[in-house]
């Protein structure tokens, strides 16, 4: 039995919203060869969310973000623009985890060393530290002395958590702490109850280690969604297969079978001759709506019609996301969702 904090509750994706927190892609990124559709992306990007609820976007210089948004007619009353240098763009992974300390939000910011120091960080681990000294939240924030990314774990809401082996345990991260040891932490700061440690499943050109917002994504309704892999002259084949042996198994908190609906194999994409991680899991949930990644593939309306069934009476957009797979990620890599409550 975890050691779970009763206190505590590290609140589902679909839950309600305050808003979404960005870094705007500039110059000195690996984007800055394909910066003008990066950019692009982003605008699409911010154009749908601020239908729904506030963006806070990170960015080195906000003048000319403020002008390229008011000139595609985005709402910027629902928008705030804070002057943060950052190494890069992936906001899921650097920025604040909320988990609900009795009933009230609080941030958890986590180090962040780069997905086991393989690219800089030291803008990006400042960055939590710099929105907070902005005045845009309401909420405290508390700074935990472990190394965990965003993208790295699924919360149902109600005391599940979904996360893969490879990452969680890999030596880059938290050598010193084994699978009991992280569960009892991650039971004591977000009230997790219930760990799903999925063994299989990775992408090629991931740079994260399997990040599990690239493979399987709880939904409400005791549902995951998740890839597969039905091309057997595939190098994924083998080890998606096991992955979903393996989640076929999971049991939800109350011993009941989840729900499983798999997202549809997009055709392989590659930068020259290498494979880029391409998924139709790296969806964002916001209020009343999904953002889905498309890449002008065939498979693209059916990932929309699966996560639309996880997500019945939500809007769910498809937004090309060609030009973010450049650089191994997606919709949810460079997002974070910040709950009901936590802003000013």
């Amino acid at each position: 039995m975890l050691n779970q904090t009763a206190t505590r509750r590290l609140p589902a994706e679909w839950e309600p919203q305050d808003a979404i927190l960005l870094a705007w892609p500039h110059n000195e990124t690996d984007w800055a060869p394909i910066i003008e559709q990066a950019e692009q992306i982003y605008v699409e990007m911010i154009s749908q969310i601020t239908r729904f609820e506030a963006v806070i976007i990170a960015a080195p210089e906000v003048d000319p973000v403020r002008l390229r948004l008011a000139a595609e007619g985005i709402d910027l009353s629902r928008v705030s623009l804070l002057s943060i240098e950052t190494n890069d763009t992936w906001t899921r992974d650097y920025g604040p985890v909320t988990v609900l300390d009795s009933g009230k939000p609080l941030l958890l910011n986590f180090n962040f060393n780069g997905w086991g120091e393989k690219f800089p960080a030291n803008k990006d681990n400042l960055v939590n530290a710099k929105i907070q000294a902005s005045g845009v939240l309401a909420v405290k924030q508390q700074h935990i002395d472990l190394v965990m990314e965003g993208g790295s774990i699924e919360a149902d809401g109600q005391g599940t958590l979904l996360t893969t082996s490879h990452c969680l345990l890999h030596p880059n991260r938290n050598p010193q702490l084994d699978r009991y040891q992280l569960e009892d932490l991650l039971a004591s700061l977000c009230g997790i109850s219930h760990c799903l440690w999925l063994d299989h499943g990775w992408l090629a050109g991931d740079d994260t280690d399997s990040h599990i917002d690239t493979l399987a994504r709880l939904c409400p309704d005791d549902t995951i969604v998740y890839v597969r892999c039905d091309l057997p002259e595939d190098e994924h084949y083998p080890e998606l297969r096991k992955m979903a042996e393996q989640l076929a198994n999971f049991k939800t908190s109350t011993g009941q079978p989840f729900r499983l609906l798999p997202l549809p194999w997009p055709q392989a994409c590659y930068e020259g001759t290498e494979r880029l991680p391409a998924t139709y899991a790296n969806f964002l949930v916001i209020n009343k709506a999904v953002l889905v990644p498309t890449y002008q593939d065939p498979a693209d309306a059916v990932a929309i019609e699966t996560i639309g069934k996880a997500f019945p009476g939500r809007e769910v957009i498809g937004i090309d996301c060609r030009a973010l797979i450049q650089q191994h990620g997606s919709l949810h890599c460079i997002s974070m969702q910040l709950p009901h409550g936590v802003l000013a």
